[in-house]
């Protein structure tokens, strides 16, 4: 027999007094309320004199204070009974679709009463999600005097909340909307496929193309908001990233899927279910194409919140998910949201909206990435450069929130840790499989020299680089810089992110960003080491305790050791302008960025031109002239000079032959 709930047999018991007694009230002191007198009035003498505020509780009416809690617990019983069966009334109709209004004016109706159930429950529903999101907001508040919202907010949902604090310029009005032929269609997802979903896996692959040929098949199954949202999302992205061009004809088809997916936001974005965080990742990827339209910064920090209140930033208890299939779909979606979080984070440079510490999800299954058959026969597409990025990011996670995100107090050995975060990355580099695509190889090393300069250039933890780390910067910021040129100026179609490459990955208007935070390191260290970058000189490796991690070896360097690092340094200043520039054909912003970048280098730009007239004017040294006639006269180097510590040489020269035991010397 199930044991009775405490609601259903309450225990009675009185905690306090009703009120407190004349007397004591009158002296305002504490009333205990014992009967028939209470202590303080029992302490006094003055027990006849006790009486409740309260007649009905007075001394001697005892029974009356009994029998109104049991009139009371009546009362409340009967108002239990109707609510419980309120609700399964709205339980038993809040799923289904609202009825159509009756013909007649019969109030009493059926139908009547389900509309209005329906009508009751989704304002609930809504005003319980709405309520939910402004708790979490400061500056947004709600009366809590009042019984409900005004009545001009009851269209308020989730997603236009979400729109509102995300959105730019309103999208253009959709005329004349008809879905693209099916080939068309279909080359968009592909697209999509080979090079977003393949970093980004946040929804099964299978779902995607069976929600596809409904659509284009036009079967009698209701199709529902978040499907829509997904294939009209996946067809904008697949579009906009092949944008070279602002108003180009992918950018504008791009839109109208966009706005077309935006009818089904209410639904889409309804929080509470897995739809809701897989549309937002859609919606952030969009963003990234579109900044005049929407802002990531803002709709990442959207998604990561609903991570958090469905609890997928933890994994849940072995009992609860035994298929290991939902297991591992549900850590990708959470490593989606960590990977964009923590790539807009870093490129904005402002705090990641959840720390590692507060996330506790294991990898998904290595096998869960690979390329594998489908029921139907079908070879679905595999996602191995997906689990590699998620790798790297964990890696920039941990020295991001140790050097931008602690307290800004210096490290105690900072070099230790930064050479360690180095060869982290160096290790996962050197891991990268064979098989990786050229366009994923190729954005994972531009990733990983992005993420040498980041972790080296100063910070307030580390506030002190040694001429080594300023070469490291040097070389690994023009290596970045004449590669993404390359990239945004190739002219062969099929490229994506506007970068004209077949073999291409997903590029979007932060890679702008990384350019100018790149472009203003290698200014940087130049401006702090101009004499000794250019000369060409190679500082020595900072010396590091036994056991732990040496710093990096320097990127092998085009024309080797004595490459013309002047020359270098003009070309990439001037390439990193045009690239600027040419980003700026696609994203308006990037005018300003190219203008920011002009202001700050052309000091630089300006002294760097004058060193390399001077030297063209200058004759070559007498050696490097007349080498070729003279080749077979060049005598030996002479051998270094031998520095001593500690020791004078000429005391040692006119000493014995005995007296230079012990002596220390370096080389």
């Amino acid at each position: 027999m199930p044991r009775s709930s405490f609601s259903d047999n309450p225990l009675l018991r009185v905690s306090r007094p009703v009120s407190a007694c004349s007397r004591c009230r009158s002296a305002k002191v504490k009333c205990d309320g014992k009967l028939p007198a209470c202590t303080a009035c029992e302490k006094a003498g003055r027990e006849n004199e006790c009486s409740a505020a309260n007649d009905q509780f007075a001394r001697g009416k005892e029974r009356s204070y009994v029998a109104a809690l049991e009139l009371r617990i009546e009362k409340l019983e009967k108002r239990l009974a109707y609510a419980r069966s309120r609700k399964a009334s709205v339980a038993q109709h809040e799923s289904e679709v609202p009825p159509a209004p009756p013909e007649g004016d019969r109030k009493d109706s059926l139908a009547t009463i389900k509309a209005a159930i329906y009508r009751k429950a989704a304002r609930k529903r809504e005003m319980s999600d709405v309520n939910s999101l402004m708790s979490d907001f400061g500056y947004l508040s709600i009366n809590a005097t009042t019984r409900d919202f005004e009545p001009s907010m009851g269209n308020m949902t989730f997603a236009r909340l979400v729109l509102a604090a995300a959105s730019h310029d309103p999208l253009p009005d959709i005329i004349d909307w008809s879905l693209p032929t099916r080939q068309d269609a279909v080359a968009l997802v592909q697209h999509y496929m080979t090079n977003i979903w393949s970093l980004f896996p946040a929804f099964p692959e299978t779902t995607l193309y069976t929600i596809l040929d409904q659509m284009y098949s036009f079967q009698d199954r209701i199709i529902k908001d978040s499907e829509y949202w997904l294939v009209y999302m996946v067809l904008a992205i697949g579009s906009t990233a092949q944008s070279r061009a602002k108003n180009d004809d992918h950018y504008l088809n791009g839109l109208r899927f966009v706005a077309r997916a935006l009818q089904h936001a209410d639904r889409a974005l309804m929080p509470g279910y897995t739809t809701q965080i897989q549309s937002l990742i859609l919606l952030t990827q969009y963003s990234m194409l579109d900044p005049s339209h929407f802002d990531s910064w803002h709709l990442i920090g959207f998604t990561s919140r609903a991570v958090i209140d469905l609890g997928m930033h933890q994994d849940p208890p072995p009992e609860q998910l035994s298929d290991k299939a939902v297991l591992d779909m549900r850590r990708k979606t959470f490593y989606c949201v960590y990977s964009l979080d923590r790539s807009i984070s870093m490129v904005h440079a402002r705090a990641f909206s959840f720390t590692d510490a507060a996330t506790n999800v294991a990898w998904p299954r290595p096998q869960s990435f690979s390329r594998r058959a489908s029921i139907a026969g079908q070879i679905l597409s595999g996602s191995e450069p997906a689990f590699l990025l998620f790798q790297l990011r964990r890696a920039q996670s941990h020295w991001y929130q140790a050097l931008f995100q602690a307290e800004p107090t210096p490290l105690s050995d900072s070099s230790s840790f930064i050479w360690q975060m180095c060869q982290d990355m160096r290790e996962w580099a050197e891991a990268l499989p064979t098989t990786l695509p050229v366009g994923m190889r190729e954005l994972f090393d531009l990733e990983l020299r992005y993420s040498y300069v980041y972790c080296i250039a100063p910070s307030a933890r580390a506030p002190h680089m040694t001429d080594y780390g300023r070469l490291l910067i040097f070389e690994h910021a023009i290596a970045y810089l004449d590669r993404v040129y390359d990239i945004s100026h190739a002219n062969s179609s099929g490229g994506g992110g506007g970068n004209g490459m077949k073999t291409a990955a997903f590029y979007t208007y932060h890679d702008a960003l990384r350019v100018f935070f790149m472009a203003s390191q290698f200014v940087a260290v130049l401006r702090d080491a101009e004499d000794l970058l250019l000369a060409g000189v190679t500082p020595p490796m900072p010396l590091v305790e036994l056991g732990k991690a040496p710093p990096p070896p320097l990127p092998p360097r085009p024309g080797g050791p004595g490459a013309d690092n002047l020359g270098r340094s003009l070309g990439c200043l001037e390439r990193t302008t045009r690239t600027l520039a040419k980003y700026g054909e696609r994203w308006d912003t990037c005018v300003a960025l190219k203008q920011s970048f002009e202001m700050i280098s052309q000091e630089l730009v300006d002294r760097l031109r004058l060193r390399r007239q001077i030297k063209q004017r200058s004759p070559p040294p007498p050696q490097l002239q007349h080498h070729h006639h003279h080749q077979q006269n060049v005598s030996p180097p002479m051998p270094r000079e031998m520095k001593w510590v500690g020791v004078d040489v000429e005391a040692l020269m006119r000493a014995s032959s005995g007296g230079s035991r012990g002596a220390k010397f370096e080389q």
